[in-house]
C-alpha cells in the first residue's frame, strides 16, 4: 500500500510536473493555481499546503529548471578532460539550454520579473554560476588563467551569459534573416571564446 508521505511526495511531484507545463504554455499571470490543482485531480488546498501559493510554486519550479540547467552544464564539461574545452562545453550548454522553450519561458522570461533580480541571481549563482566559478579555479590552478579573484571574474561571465541567454531567448529568435536557423548560437558562442581567449596566459 501506498503511504501517505509517498502519495504526499507524489501529489507535489504532480503539481511541479503540471504547473511547469502550464507556466511554460502561458506565462505566470496567465496560470491559476486551482486549474494546476484541477488539472491532476488534485484540490487548490492541496496545493496551498506544498506551495503556499501561485508564487510558491512557480518558485520551485523555477529552482527545478535552474537545477536542470546545471546538470546539463556538468554533463557537458565532463565529457571532456581538458579544463579550458570543460568550461567553453559548460558555457556552450547553458546558452543552449536558453533555446529549450520551456527553459527560456519560465527560467529566462518570467523568473526575473516574477521573483525579482536578486532572488533570480540568488538562484542562478547556486546552481550554473557555481560550476562556472569551479571551472575558473581549476583554469586559474593549471596556469591557463592568469591568478585573480575569481568572484569577480564569474560575476562578469555569468552577466554576460545571462544577457547572452536572455537575447537568445526572444520568442521570434534573433535570426538574422538569409541565416540558418542556429547560427545565432554558433555566434554567440564564437564570440564568447574570443572574450574568454583574452583571459588565458600567453604561454596558456
Amino acid at each position: 500500500m501506498t503511504s501517505r508521505a509517498e502519495q504526499r511526495a507524489a501529489t507535489r511531484r504532480a503539481l511541479l510536473t503540471e504547473g511547469r507545463r502550464r507556466f511554460a504554455r502561458d506565462g505566470f499571470h496567465e496560470v491559476v493555481l486551482a486549474e494546476v490543482a484541477q488539472g491532476i485531480g488534485a484540490t487548490k488546498g492541496a496545493a496551498y499546503h506544498h506551495f503556499g501559493s501561485k508564487a510558491g510554486l512557480f518558485r520551485a519550479v523555477v529552482e527545478e529548471a535552474q537545477r536542470e540547467v546545471a546538470d546539463r552544464v556538468a554533463r557537458a564539461a565532463g565529457e571532456h578532460d581538458d579544463p579550458w574545452e570543460q568550461l567553453l562545453a559548460g558555457c556552450r550548454a547553458f546558452l543552449a539550454a536558453s533555446s529549450d522553450p520551456e527553459l527560456r519561458r519560465i527560467m529566462l522570461v518570467d523568473a526575473p520579473t516574477v521573483l525579482g533580480w536578486n532572488e533570480w541571481r540568488t538562484m542562478d549563482e547556486s546552481s550554473s554560476a557555481r560550476h562556472l566559478a569551479e571551472a575558473l579555479e581549476s583554469l586559474i590552478a593549471a596556469g591557463v588563467i592568469e591568478p585573480q579573484p575569481v568572484e569577480p571574474l564569474t560575476r562578469l561571465l555569468s552577466g554576460a551569459m545571462n544577457e547572452a541567454a536572455l537575447w537568445l531567448a526572444q520568442p521570434t529568435g534573433p535570426t538574422p534573416p538569409g541565416q540558418p536557423d542556429g547560427s545565432p548560437l554558433d555566434a554567440t558562442m564564437a564570440a564568447l571564446t574570443m572574450l574568454l581567449d583574452g583571459l588565458r596566459q600567453p604561454t596558456a
